[in-house]
């Protein structure tokens, strides 16, 4: 593939993701570590709250001693987005600067100087990589395509926005209990988000707009792992877990000729219910004496 060819750019922006995410494993499994403990400390939250709720300052005092004695950190959740921010305002940097001819970053040193020229050049449909929705009249001069331009650009808002919904709503409809109070929260972050991205969208070059969808994608892939095979407790990734691992070893009971069929294993598998005894009716005097008492024996 041609060196100076967009396509080959926008590669090596896919594969600067890959490389990110994969040195951030290691902060999301802390993440999701996280957001359990926050799920299984709720009860004890909402007692804090309920208990201390005309003393803000105890409350905080309490929620931060249960935070240390269960070794929760809330701020956990939000680490890889934040350790990802540099990177991003670092590229968007060196795409604008590549839009208004300024070096920027290791463009600046004697043996990056033809890349400048090769990533000013570097185009996809026709879209150079540093061209924005809203300045895509400017890429005439150029010789590329307003129109395309905007069409990219468009297509590509379209792709972050959606996939960055789908990531939020996939997290809270299958991997949060309804009595969690953070889905509400949850919830307004799940139209914020794509608001934001869609709004502030239309000023990101081509090259960030790739960079963020390719993330997001990495995102939804991992995180469709991760509910599916380690889901949180009482919530539904969690019983369809369970039901996975029912028909699994159903499977195994049918292979070891346990039971005739799939069926047959799940419904031996179901526990038996014992029938409710009717309590006696009793008379009168019986329940006046009470249950310790009994009946006097009678002279003969």
């Amino acid at each position: 593939m041609d060196p100076a060819n967009g396509w080959t750019w926008v590669l090596s922006i896919v594969g600067l993701v890959i490389v990110i995410r994969i040195i951030l494993i290691p902060l999301f499994v802390k993440q999701i570590k996280a957001q359990r403990n926050m799920q299984l400390i709720q009860p004890q939250i909402k007692e804090i709250q309920k208990k201390y709720s005309g003393d803000r300052e105890r409350q905080s005092q309490e929620m931060m001693k249960l935070y240390r004695e269960t070794g929760t950190n809330p701020l956990s959740s939000c680490l890889p987005i934040l350790l990802q921010m540099p990177i991003f305002f670092a590229l968007f940097s060196v795409l604008q600067g590549i839009a208004t001819n300024t070096k920027e970053g290791v463009f600046n040193w004697d043996q990056y100087d033809a890349l400048f020229q090769q990533a000013r050049e570097a185009a996809i449909f026709g879209a150079p990589l540093y061209g924005t929705f809203l300045s895509a009249d400017e890429v005439a001069a150029d010789g590329f395509s307003p129109v395309a331009t905007r069409i990219v650009t468009f297509v590509l808002i379209v792709l972050m926005v959606g996939t960055t919904y789908t990531t939020q709503r996939q997290l809270i409809m299958k991997n949060m209990s309804s009595d969690n109070p953070m889905v509400k929260q949850q919830k307004i972050l799940l139209y914020v988000f794509p608001l934001m991205f869609g709004i502030f969208g239309i000023n990101f070059p081509i090259g960030v707009l790739v960079y963020w969808f390719s993330t997001n994608v990495w995102s939804m892939g991992q995180q469709f792992y991760v509910i599916r095979n380690n889901p949180q407790p009482n919530t539904p990734a969690y019983a369809a877990w369970e039901s996975r691992q029912k028909e699994k070893e159903a499977r195994k009971a049918v292979k070891r000729g346990e039971a005739e069929s799939v069926e047959d294993a799940l419904k031996a598998e179901e526990p038996k219910q014992t029938p409710r005894s009717q309590p006696k009716k009793k008379s009168r005097s019986q329940r006046k004496r009470g249950p310790g008492s009994q009946k006097p024996e009678s002279n003969a």
